[in-house]
């Protein structure tokens, strides 16, 4: 089980929380086609290493944060707002 540290709430299980995905994915622009949003939705790279993920605190405190984690450890390397960037390795 992951403890992942809400920057708000302090560290918590992993129960707590929802992933909610790749936090680097970028939605394609409205007119690019039914091509591109099928490669959106269903077209998903595995990655293994170190990964930009958004998790939701359903159980704490409802807010959305962004957190680096790696895929095969599951080590938690940073976590943070949204709106801010993980320091450079």
């Amino acid at each position: 089980m992951l403890r992942i540290a809400c920057p708000w709430c302090g560290t918590r299980d992993q129960t707590e929380f929802r992933y909610r995905g790749d936090a680097k994915l970028e939605r394609p622009q409205p007119d690019a086609g039914a091509e591109a949003f099928h490669d959106y939705v269903y077209e998903r790279d595995n990655p293994q290493g170190w990964h930009s993920e958004w998790w939701h605190h359903v159980g704490g405190c409802r807010r959305v944060l962004k957190l680096t984690r790696h895929t095969l450890t599951h080590e938690i390397a940073w976590v943070g707002a949204p709106q801010d960037e993980p320091p450079s390795p």
